[in-house]
């Protein structure tokens, strides 16, 4: 055997070497292109759920503002009846202290009779209406009406 023959074989030997060691690089390659393919949809889905969690955010941030609107709304509405009932309260408690006040006094002074025909109640409902404010009587107003 010859000098050339041997560095032929040697060559040859490295040349499969080679060309096997290139086969087993290209499959890897191939399954890292398939999972950079499955990379890339995996980002794709997520940027599209960042999109849309988004504009979830934006919604429910409307809607809260909607909702507190509403509700600072009804919070002073309720304060304006409360300082109304109360200020209602106080009224209907001095009427009513009035009334005692007259009650007691007249079991002390002799009866008089065209005081007797005078019917308190109707005076009572004038003045409590007289107290309501001008809104709600027109709304009761306005409910009478279409309760005939």
């Amino acid at each position: 055997m010859t000098l050339a023959l041997l560095v032929e074989i040697a060559l040859t030997v490295l040349l499969a070497a080679t060309l096997v060691y290139c086969a087993v690089l290209e499959r890897r390659l191939a399954a890292l292109r398939k999972g950079q393919d499955g990379f890339r949809a995996t980002v794709a889905e997520l940027n599209t759920a960042i999109t849309a969690a988004g504009a979830s955010m934006r919604l429910l941030k409307t809607a809260a503002t909607g909702a507190a609107a509403t509700l600072e709304e009804q919070t002073s509405g309720a304060r304006a009846l409360i300082d109304e009932l109360a200020l209602l309260t106080a009224s209907g408690e001095r009427i009513a202290e009035r009334i005692e006040r007259g009650a007691t006094a007249s079991t002390l002074q002799p009866r008089n009779a065209a005081a007797m025909d005078r019917p308190v109640a109707p005076v009572l409902s004038q003045r409590m209406e007289a107290l309501r404010p001008l809104a709600e009587r027109g709304d009761a107003l306005r409910v009478a009406g279409n309760m005939r």
